[in-house]
């Protein structure tokens, strides 16, 4: 919720597209082997995508802003990297004069014939590129890939595999981004929630079968497998899977974010600052009302302990 908040004051008030981008299974194999390099790529490559089709004249013809989220699992907690966009459905002319809407022909904002073939050819080139300076590791049932003639077939097939670029209909409005927010951005793999039970040593937690009318389910999984799903989604150390691009880019954000609320004759909507007198205040898990602290409680200080009456009888007969 504090992330939201922060976010809230840079909504700008027009219609936002969800698109996002998918790779095909045997690349998603090669990320779990090749964590930081992989999901840095996706999401670098997703964004280099969507602004350079956004400023091809022939679609919009403006430089756009937007987040990316990277998730890497799926209902059933199986390997499945993608990279989730919120984007508002236009963007800044290139002078930065005006705001240039979303042509209504697309009904995704953006083609997506045209996010999908440019997405594949960037990170087809990037592959290629990190097999060459020997940045990609293949271990296991992935190791033949490592010979150079495997590796160029393996493209080659890449070339030929539909790759996915999913583009959902524009939101309403802010608002129903924010609620949006709360659920795509600091989620984990699976919510508490979702957990049924633990008994005789198996798992049971629900999953939505999106493929089939979007039903409600159970799975029953051993804990050991349970387990290995789970920690299937564990990021590498210090890698962060929330991005800011375009004109919300960190060192551009504020220079062209009020250029943005100028053109479309708006205001940042900037959160109401609360009283001095609910500094302080908590709410409850239990029955949402607020707690205010009444008393803090501090360890004691550490202070030696004097030493056993043996030892003390030993030091004097010594001294």
């Amino acid at each position: 919720m504090r992330w939201i908040n922060g976010r809230k004051k840079e909504l700008l008030p027009i219609p936002y597209a969800h698109v996002v981008f998918t790779v095909p299974r045997l690349l998603a194999q090669i990320a779990l082997q090749n964590k930081k390099l992989i999901y840095t790529m996706l999401l670098r490559l997703s964004a280099e995508t969507l602004i350079e089709v956004a400023r091809n004249p022939e679609f919009l013809g403006a430089d756009i802003g937007f987040f990316s989220v990277l998730h890497t699992w799926t209902q059933k907690l199986e390997h499945h990297p993608h990279v989730h966009c919120v984007v508002p459905a236009g963007g800044l002319s290139f002078d930065h004069e005006r705001w240039v809407s979303a042509d209504p022909q697309y009904r995704f904002f953006l083609p997506k014939y045209a996010l999908r073939k440019v997405f594949r050819g960037k990170v087809i080139d990037a592959l290629e590129e990190a097999f060459a300076e020997g940045e990609i590791g293949f271990h296991g049932k992935l190791k033949h890939l490592s010979d150079p003639k495997t590796f160029r077939a393996f493209i080659h097939d890449l070339h030929r595999t539909h790759w996915v670029v999913y583009c959902k209909r524009p939101f309403g409005g802010p608002e129903q981004v924010l609620k949006y927010l709360g659920r795509y951005t600091h989620r984990v793999a699976i919510s508490n929630h979702r957990l049924v039970s633990f008994e005789n040593g198996e798992v049971t937690f629900t999953w939505r079968d999106r493929a089939h009318g979007n039903v409600q389910k159970e799975m029953k999984l051993p804990a050991e497998e349970f387990l290995r799903r789970f920690l299937l989604h564990l990021l590498p150390k210090g890698f962060v899977r929330i991005r800011n691009f375009g004109f919300l880019a960190s060192r551009r954000r504020r220079e062209l974010l009020p250029l943005c609320f100028q053109c479309l004759g708006s205001g940042p909507d900037v959160p109401e600052a609360q009283p001095e007198d609910n500094k302080g205040l908590w709410k409850c898990p239990k029955c949402g009302g607020p707690m205010i602290v009444v008393l803090r409680v501090n360890a004691p200080k550490w202070l030696p302990r004097p030493p056993p009456a043996s030892l003390a009888w030993d030091n004097e007969f010594l001294n």
